[in-house]
């Protein structure tokens, strides 16, 4: 069986970086180029038109920053965020960025960027695998925890915490915990449903009892909304 590759795009305004980057890719055989783009708005175009799972994004480019870029995607691949400037380090990080590799990258530092990618897509891999979790026909889904396989209807859960490797369920009759990433769990759950707030929590959208544009209360908890899902919980949710 052949190994399935990680899908990237690189999006950078300066042409040698994007030369770089490809020769770098190239090297690589776990890597496939879906293409490169110049600007947001042409990696927007592709990103529409076939899946990716990874972007090398320059941050600062014309018309959006490339963290603004990154708010603006519902679903967005794993990013490393490509720059000249340190100053964005932090703020790249609070995005859930793989990486921050400075200008001019070397090789050897692209290489330990691009196994973080592989390390993580195989742990997501094994813990879908493990647990089992699709969603049957009635609307459960199962989870393993303790040893066992527990079925968990979709209309009783409230919501879901992420806290390091593993997550939190949140029932109205109890919390079930299950070493897994919420972002397996939330390509899972059908998105008319539940909400990303945060990349610590999703919620059922039906269980939301207050909301404002910061915090969503749901049995009397109070649940932060990010600035990252912030687009989107609004639109949803129309605060």
């Amino acid at each position: 069986m052949s190994e399935r590759k990680i899908v990237c795009l690189a999006v950078d305004d300066e042409p040698p970086a994007l030369e770089v980057l490809k020769k770098y890719i190239a090297s690589v055989h776990s890597l496939e180029l879906a293409g490169i783009c110049v600007d947001a708005v042409d990696a927007l175009n592709i990103l529409q038109k076939q899946p990716v799972d990874l972007l090398f994004l320059d941050i600062q480019m014309p018309q959006i920053l490339g963290t603004d870029f990154i708010r603006t995607l519902r679903n967005p691949p794993r990013v490393i965020f490509t720059t000249a400037f340190r100053k964005y380090a932090v703020e790249g990080f609070e995005l859930d960025a793989v990486d921050y590799l400075l200008k001019p990258i070397s090789f050897d530092r692209f290489l330990k960027a691009v196994n973080k990618v592989m390390q993580t897509s195989l742990k997501d891999a094994t813990e879908i695998d493990n647990s089992s979790n699709k969603i049957g026909e009635a609307g459960h889904i199962n989870f393993r925890s303790d040893r066992k396989m527990i079925k968990v209807a979709l209309n009783d859960i409230l919501y879901i915490e992420s806290i390091k490797d593993y997550i939190k369920v949140i029932t109205a009759t109890g919390t079930v915990i299950t070493k897994q990433s919420i972002s397996s769990v939330e390509e899972m759950l059908p998105k008319e449903k539940f909400v990303r707030i945060h990349r610590s929590y999703i919620v059922s959208v039906s269980k939301i009892e207050s909301y404002n544009h910061e915090l969503v209360w749901i049995a009397k908890q109070e649940l932060p909304i990010s600035r990252m899902y912030r687009l989107e919980v609004t639109r949803i949710l129309e605060i």
